[in-house]
C-alpha cells in the first residue's frame, strides 16, 4: 500500500475513535456518526483537509435545514427522502458542496429516524457535525508528513538523469555510430512526474505559507525536459562527426557538471556565443550529407540557447544569489 495511504488509514482510525470517545462525553444522541463524519474530513493535505471540512460542514449545515423543512412540510414519509434528495443535491453541486451529500444525508436521516425537528435535536445534529469534522481539522493540522527530504531526493535524480543524457548527447555528437537505449531519458520523466506531484502535495501542506519554490523548480525542470527532447531529435540527425559537433559536445559536457549548480553562472551561454562566432567563419558544406548535418547542429544551438533562456529566466545571477532554505539549481 502507498505510504500516504497508509498514513491517511492511520488518521482517519485516530480521528473516528477520537471522535466517538468525544461525542460520548458530551451525551450526543448517536455518537457514533461523529466517526463517519470525522472520517469523511481526512484529507491527504492540510489545504485539501480544511476544504473538505468546510465544504462537509456547510453542506450538511444547508442540508439540515432543507431537510428540516421538507419533513415539516410533508410529514416524515419515506418518499420524502427522495425530494430530499432532488433538492439539496442540485443546490449542493451548484454551490460547489456536492462533496457534503453524505454528512448531509446521515444528518438527514437521524431527524427522519427520530420522527420529530425541534431545537434539541437540531442542536444535537450540529454538535455532531462540529465533533466530528473538528476532530478531522485538527489530525489534519497535528500531522502531514514531510515532503522535504523526499523532494530533495527527487531532485537530486533528475539532475544526475540529465547528467547523463546530456553526456550521451556530447557521445554521439563525438561518435554518431554510438548506441543508447534511452533509458535516462524514460527515467527523467518518470522522476518529473514524481517531483511536480510531490511538489503539488508539499505546497497543499504550507497551509499559512506562499512559498512556491518546489513547484517553480519542477516547472523549470519540465521546460528542460521538453527542450531536452527537441535537442535529442535533432541529434538524431547528425550523421557523421564534425569538427562542429565535437565543439558543442564539450558543451553538454559542461552542461553536465553546471546542472549541480545552485545558480546560473552564465558559462555554456558564453561558450556557446564563442562557437557560434567561429562557426560563421568557417567554410560551408561541401556534400548534401555535412549540409543536413550542420544544419541540425545550428539548430541544436539555436535549441540549447532556449534551454538556457529558461535557466536564465527562472534563476538568479550569482551575485544576485540569495541563501535559501530550499534551493533550487540553475540548468
Amino acid at each position: 500500500m502507498n505510504p500516504n495511504m497508509l498514513i491517511r488509514v492511520a488518521k482517519s482510525a485516530v480521528a473516528a475513535v477520537a471522535a466517538i470517545y468525544i461525542a460520548e462525553f458530551l451525551k450526543l444522541t448517536s455518537p457514533f456518526s461523529a466517526a463517519l463524519m470525522a472520517v469523511l474530513g481526512i484529507d491527504m493535505t492540510k489545504r485539501k483537509g480544511m476544504r473538505s471540512v468546510s465544504v462537509r460542514f456547510f453542506a450538511s449545515a444547508l442540508g439540515l435545514l432543507v431537510a428540516s423543512a421538507a419533513f415539516q412540510l410533508l410529514g416524515f414519509q419515506i418518499w420524502v427522502i427522495g425530494i430530499y434528495l432532488l433538492i439539496t443535491y442540485p443546490v449542493l453541486y451548484r454551490f460547489k458542496l456536492q462533496d457534503g451529500i453524505v454528512t448531509s444525508c446521515v444528518l438527514m436521516l437521524h431527524l427522519f429516524a427520530e420522527k420529530s425537528v425541534t431545537l434539541p435535536l437540531i442542536g444535537n445534529e450540529i454538535a455532531l457535525l462540529a465533533v466530528g469534522l473538528g476532530t478531522a481539522a485538527v489530525i489534519n493540522m497535528v500531522y502531514m508528513p514531510n515532503s522535504f527530504r523526499k523532494l530533495e531526493q527527487i531532485k537530486i535524480q533528475l539532475e544526475e538523469t540529465f547528467a547523463a543524457i546530456f553526456i550521451e548527447i556530447s557521445a554521439h555528437l563525438v561518435d554518431p555510430a554510438r548506441v543508447w537505449d534511452g533509458a535516462e531519458l524514460l527515467a527523467a520523466s518518470d522522476k518529473l512526474e514524481q517531483g511536480i506531484a510531490s511538489a503539488e502535495s508539499a505546497a497543499e501542506n504550507a497551509l499559512f505559507q506562499t512559498d512556491q519554490e518546489w513547484l517553480r523548480y519542477f516547472e523549470m525542470r519540465r521546460q528542460h525536459f521538453q527542450s531536452i527532447q527537441r535537442m535529442l531529435d535533432l541529434v538524431s540527425q547528425v550523421y557523421q562527426s564534425l569538427p562542429h559537433g565535437q565543439a558543442i559536445s564539450r558543451l553538454f559536457v559542461d552542461l553536465s557538471e553546471d546542472i549541480r549548480v545552485p545558480y546560473y553562472t552564465g558559462k555554456v551561454e558564453t561558450n556557446l556565443a564563442v562557437l557560434e562566432r567561429e562557426f560563421k567563419s568557417m567554410e560551408l558544406p561541401v556534400t548534401r550529407e555535412e549540409f543536413e548535418a550542420r544544419s541540425a547542429l545550428l539548430q541544436l544551438c539555436l535549441e540549447l540557447r532556449t534551454y538556457l533562456g529558461v535557466s536564465k529566466a527562472l534563476k538568479a545571477k550569482k551575485s544576485d544569489r540569495v541563501k535559501e532554505p530550499e534551493p533550487v539549481n540553475e540548468i
